[in-house]
């Protein structure tokens, strides 16, 4: 950890390589991750990035206020919306006149519930819509934050998965939204197959495969307690990104996954190896576990990559 005089103590940075800090701000800025009412620092050939909250591989480090930049309200962006964490219609104005990239300012009233994984928002800034467009390393998603589930923090776990992707594989993706694993991945995949309950998803996910003129991904309107029963395949690699369900749908996925296959498995968790009993139960091995976020206090988002015995 590096201290630096100035007017701000202890706040959340995240180091990077510096050939890569472009690359990394840009990203946490479309996620609403990096305080822009801070100065980044350099130490060497490292660049440390202002957080607003903690995230994985983030320290604590002092840094330099920026003169005259008023801290903006917390928020999360996703494409020209930003979300904001408190009914602030004041600090929607401010958050709206930030940034001209932003045309929708909204409060989202809870947490993502139910089988079609969506959210109320009402409207405090901008135009009254919760649709928009997403751009994340050369592709762009139509989102409806309102109709279907999407995560722009999850952009870099989509990047490492499919950098373990190997040409040919065989995918399937058992939520897949409104695409954005689906169709980062088909750049490799021989096929993946996206499969969602909510229709609105599946209606967006048609509206991004043809805007990303990706043509191996096959969308699938079906509830992923019957996959086994439907597909004819067993995959070389199955998505989880169901944080909420705990292991409810982890049998399934193993009776999709070939033998020596891989599980990425998404779950809100409150200890390290929290499910660590049930994937071994399964016949799985525990290759690696991450935390994606923090969620709460005591809890997080965790992803298991699981190899298949």
């Amino acid at each position: 950890m590096i201290h630096v005089v100035g007017k701000t103590a202890g706040r959340w940075g995240l180091r990077v390589p510096a050939r890569q800090g472009e690359e990394v701000r840009q990203a946490l800025i479309r996620e609403g991750a990096l305080d822009p009412s801070l100065k980044v620092l350099r130490e060497g050939s490292d660049l440390i990035l202002p957080l607003r909250e903690e995230r994985e591989g983030a320290s604590l480090f002092e840094f330099e206020a920026h003169p005259g930049r008023e801290p903006l309200p917390r928020h999360e962006l996703v494409g020209g919306i930003a979300i904001m964490q408190e009914n602030d219609p004041s600090g929607a104005q401010q958050l709206l006149a930030s940034r001209p990239s932003l045309h929708t300012v909204v409060f989202a009233q809870g947490e993502v519930h139910g089988e079609y994984r969506i959210r109320e928002f009402s409207h405090l800034a901008g135009e009254s819509t919760t649709r928009t467009l997403v751009t994340e390393h050369g592709h762009t998603f139509v989102v409806d934050l309102a109709g279907a589930y999407f995560s722009a923090r999850l952009s870099t776990e989509r990047q490492r998965i499919l950098s373990q992707v190997r040409e040919g594989e065989l995918v399937l993706d058992m939520f897949a939204g409104v695409g954005p694993f689906a169709i980062t991945l088909a750049k490799r995949a021989s096929l993946v197959v996206a499969v969602d309950l909510n229709p609105k998803a599946v209606a967006l996910m048609f509206e991004n495969l043809h805007r990303n003129r990706t043509e191996n991904v096959l969308p699938l309107l079906a509830d992923a307690r019957h996959l086994a029963r439907i597909l004819p395949w067993r995959f070389d690699r199955v998505v989880m990104n169901l944080p909420l369900a705990d292991t409810e749908f982890l049998s399934e996925a193993f009776r999709l996954v070939r033998p020596g296959g891989m599980i990425h498995f998404y779950s809100l968790v409150s200890a390290e190896g929290e499910h660590a009993d049930r994937i071994r139960e399964l016949g799985g091995a525990i290759a690696a576990e991450r935390v994606v976020r923090s969620y709460s206090p005591a809890q997080w988002h965790a992803v298991y990559d699981i190899r298949v015995r």
